[in-house]
């Protein structure tokens, strides 16, 4: 039966949350947008009729798709090209999601939504269910096709791993915009102790270029290896300026509700490097160049507004 126009108003009104859960369980806002757009495949071939409550059944439905999709991307991603890391979404994005909420602003920050790939699907699903979108086990047991009692151990042991992986209590904005500005002027400095001030002792550095941009396989780890990688990275030079296609302007944004550094080049964002900021300095920096992981970025930052560039590199 063809769906009536208020049958496709009602998936319409709920696309915005079916997106946001969709990338917090992925990763991936192309996934994401793909994982929706099936699941209105499946709305579209259901006796909407008979549907009690349409957004549950929404929820599951997607969240099927998602569970198959995590269990399929296991595989893929023992063959991807170096680090693996989350797709960033820019400030003022809606498939952020909600982010009211202390466990929310959590869940979406870019250090768990790494931290998420060590979970299995069910505790990946589950902890975005309740953390960040605030369903109850009862719900989340009715979605999974388990009891509440499985799923409130799911929840535990999801819970215990992401803390086991997270730094210590991360600063206010103002803190971290200071940070930002004394990174960059230590980076660009030319020598390595400004920046092994700013990092915590076990800081690491992590690019994923996905074979297309050159990123190193391995993480850099500890402060003075990260802070020598962060002083070449930052030295102008012929080859930098190639390998980008031109200058690269560098602002100081937010991403995934955190702060961070994007690299644009000619109205293209070429990189976004996340920066963990800490009481202690600077526990992580996380850098994405994979273009195909930077499309939805640079749609985002076309259609905002934003402040004076930070620097020109080259």
């Amino acid at each position: 039966m063809a769906l009536t126009m208020s049958d496709v108003d009602r998936f319409e009104a709920s696309r915005p949350r079916l997106e946001a859960i969709a990338y917090r369980l992925l990763g991936s806002a192309s996934e994401a947008e793909d994982a929706v757009q099936e699941t209105f495949l499946r709305w579209q071939a259901a006796e909407v009729e008979r549907i009690e409550v349409p957004e549950a059944w929404l929820t599951k439905a997607l969240t099927n798709l998602c569970l198959n999709q995590l269990t399929s991307a296991r595989a893929r991603r023992e063959t991807y090209v170096g680090q693996w890391l989350p797709e960033p979404l820019l400030a003022g994005d809606p498939m952020l999601g909600p982010a009211d909420t202390a466990e929310q602003r959590e869940s979406l920050s870019y250090a768990v939504m790494a931290l998420l790939e060590r979970l299995t699907p069910n505790e990946r699903t589950v902890y975005v269910l309740r953390e960040a979108f605030a369903y109850s086990h009862r719900e989340i047991a009715e979605i999974l096709d388990l009891t509440e009692a499985g799923c409130q151990q799911l929840l535990h042991r999801a819970r215990k791993r992401v803390a086991e992986g997270k730094a210590r209590t991360e600063v206010d904005e103002a803190t971290a915009r200071r940070v930002i500005d004394e990174f960059l002027a230590a980076a660009t400095s030319g020598r390595t102790e400004p920046l092994v001030r700013l990092l915590t002792q076990d800081a690491v550095a992590i690019g994923d270029g996905g074979g297309k941009v050159p990123a190193r396989a391995k993480a850099f780890e500890g402060a003075l290896a990260v802070a020598k990688f962060m002083r070449g990275l930052f030295k102008p030079g012929k080859a930098q300026q190639a390998q980008a296609g031109g200058s690269v302007v560098l602002y100081a944004s937010d991403a995934n509700g955190g702060p961070a550094l994007v690299a644009v080049v000619d109205g293209r964002v070429f990189g976004v490097m996340c920066l963990e900021i800490t009481e202690d300095g600077i526990a992580a920096c996380r850098s994405q160049v994979n273009p195909d992981k930077l499309e939805r970025a640079t749609r985002q930052w076309a259609a905002a507004e934003h402040g004076e560039p930070l620097l020109r590199l080259f």
